[in-house]
């Protein structure tokens, strides 16, 4: 089961006419490819994602990209929250929403459920996950990472022992909490200060156990403040599976910008060119990128681009995207758009003093984030900084310094956006 995430305020505007699983990510993907990839290869196939907030789009991308033969029994189904007649709330939380959608596995064969994520961005042996669950005899085992104590009180802190269960856990804990939270770790991570290990919220559960603990605790919404504290406290065997690689939880606009910039770095931490471990997404039918004199460094550049700018540099640009004549890009991420414009609806635009799709001529972008269907004009200069204050307007917002330009919105020519403006 795979979590289709709340409202995702931090990730606004990016989350609002879209869910967080269905942001999209590195060009050409989006967040919910990420776990349901894992899933595919890791030999499971069979998935439920739960959704709730702003879903159409998601819905549209697992319905046009998931779809399995007669013969593998494998499926993408959606669980949207519904009304039934034993209830008809929202999903109050992570387990709450797994709780509601347990009737669904009745006409299905199974020992274990596997309950993900669809907002972060990690790769993971989840075959091997399920055989540490199996080797340990354990009820519950949870996904860990370890984390400095600077990160710590962001995440559900647990203490495991030398056997690799779980003695205790805490949600959030504050500061100076942290020296009782210390646990074994590898030598590497000892070394980097990183001595404390974070629930990832990627957890397997045996069959009889969920259902006894849902069973006990009707009330509780929540795995990580409720559940696996009861688990815990309840005598029940929890492991702690200890992860190694790179996994970065996608919560905020800042995390969302640097995980998306450091896939443009020589040998990025996740690794998107990889013969076993791949990233599906849709297949789309596009032509491939034309380019005219553009100087790249360290850019990811998707299929059905139309460029002409003088340079890109450290970013990321997305499908179908359009950049006009000596426009100059740098950190940026550029989500593209989602149809082309013909030769003749570029010119009758141009003819009509309005600004087609894409980004026009002579414009510079550093630090931003351009949503899908956004009209930039020509002679824009739209400069992030860490000196800018947060605020909103109608077309974009900024936060912790990054400019984003909302989905369809319309920069008139000459805008002077963030720095550019002072």
């Amino acid at each position: 089961m795979i979590l289709g995430g709340g409202v995702g305020s931090r990730l606004y505007p990016l989350t609002e006419q879209r869910s967080k699983p269905a942001v999209p990510i590195a060009g050409k993907y989006r967040l919910i490819d990420i776990p349901i990839s894992n899933c595919l290869n890791s030999g499971v196939r069979r998935m439920f994602v739960l959704t709730q907030f702003n879903s159409a789009s998601l819905n549209q991308h697992i319905k046009n990209t998931y779809n399995f033969d007669n013969f593998s029994h494998g499926f993408v189904d959606i669980l949207a929250a519904e009304q039934t007649p034993s209830g008809g709330a929202w999903y109050q939380g992570t387990a709450d929403a797994v709780r509601q959608c347990m009737r669904h596995l009745y006409n299905h064969d199974y020992d274990y459920i596997l309950i993900l994520s669809g907002d972060q961005l990690y790769q993971m042996d989840l075959e091997e996950f399920a055989n540490f669950h199996i080797s340990q005899g354990a009820d519950l085992t949870i996904a860990t990472i370890p984390v400095t104590p600077r990160d710590a009180p962001a995440f559900g802190i647990m203490k495991v022992n030398n056997e690799g269960y779980i003695d205790s856990f805490i949600e959030k804990p504050k500061a100076e909490l942290l020296n009782d939270w210390v646990s074994p770790v590898a030598p590497e991570d000892q070394a980097k200060g990183k001595i404390h290990l974070a629930s990832m919220g990627i957890y397997i559960f045996s069959k009889n156990i969920i259902k006894k603990l849902f069973g006990d605790n009707p009330d509780a919404n929540d795995f990580g403040k409720e559940i696996i504290p009861k688990a815990i406290t309840g005598g029940m065997k929890v492991a702690g599976y200890q992860y190694q690689g790179y996994w970065e939880d996608i919560g905020s606009i800042r995390s969302f910008f640097e995980a998306n910039l450091a896939l443009t770095d020589d040998i990025p931490e996740f690794n998107l060119f990889d013969n076993d471990n791949i990233i599906y997404t849709r297949p789309r039918m596009l032509a491939p990128s034309k380019i005219a004199g553009t100087k790249f460094t360290n850019t990811l550049l998707a299929e059905g681009c139309i460029l002409f700018a003088d340079s890109i540099e450290k970013s990321v640009i997305g499908i179908r995207s359009r950049i006009g004549n000596h426009s100059k890009i740098k950190n940026c991420i550029i989500f593209g758009n989602d149809f082309f414009e013909s030769i003749d609806e570029i010119s009758k635009m141009e003819n009509e003093n309005k600004e087609h799709l894409g980004i026009g001529d002579n414009c510079i972008l550093d630090r931003v984030i351009v949503d899908k269907n956004v009209r930039v004009g020509d002679n824009v200069q739209i400069i992030g900084g860490e000196s800018l204050e947060d605020t909103e307007t109608d077309s974009y917002r900024i936060v912790d310094g990054i400019i984003v330009i909302k989905k369809e919105s319309i920069i008139p020519d000459g805008s002077r956006i963030g720095l550019a403006a002072n």
